[in-house]
């Protein structure tokens, strides 16, 4: 069974920096099969961008595809490192009511780990493991 966060991220997480277009995020998602990329400043992490961001805050207000990833990411994200615990890692998805933690390593992301992840690892049975395992519908 998992100990760590590290048993069980995906790595080499798709990223993008702070002043690229959302367009390119959201071709990061598409060609990662991934809901969310995290953004960087200077390869250092800044935040997150969902597929959510993007909805709310550049398509729902009629912004354009080269509205920058600054303007639509989350920049307060918490963040875990790679020997953080199974457990401290849900703990902190359900204080933060958060779907993803970016796995930081001196300032740099080296993985992100999923509630679908987690769902996976803890109960490979639940319904929230069967959709997490099932492939994307691109």
């Amino acid at each position: 069974m998992a100990q760590t966060v590290a048993d069980v991220m995906t790595t080499h997480p798709a990223t993008v920096e702070s002043d690229q277009p959302v367009s390119v995020a959201a071709s990061l998602m598409r060609d990662h099969d991934a809901g969310a990329v995290i953004v960087n400043d200077n390869g250092r992490m800044k935040g997150i961008v969902t597929d959510r961001d993007i909805t709310i805050r550049v398509v729902a207000d009629e912004r354009g595809p080269d509205t920058p990833v600054s303007e639509a990411c989350s920049p307060s994200v918490e963040a875990v490192g790679p020997d953080t615990s199974i457990d401290q890692a849900v703990q902190i998805m359900r204080s933060h009511a958060v779907r993803r933690l970016p796995v930081v390593e001196d300032g740099r992301p080296v993985g992100i780990v999923s509630l679908g992840d987690l769902a996976l690892e803890r109960d490979p049975n639940s319904a929230l493991a069967d959709i997490s395992a099932a492939e994307g519908n691109r």
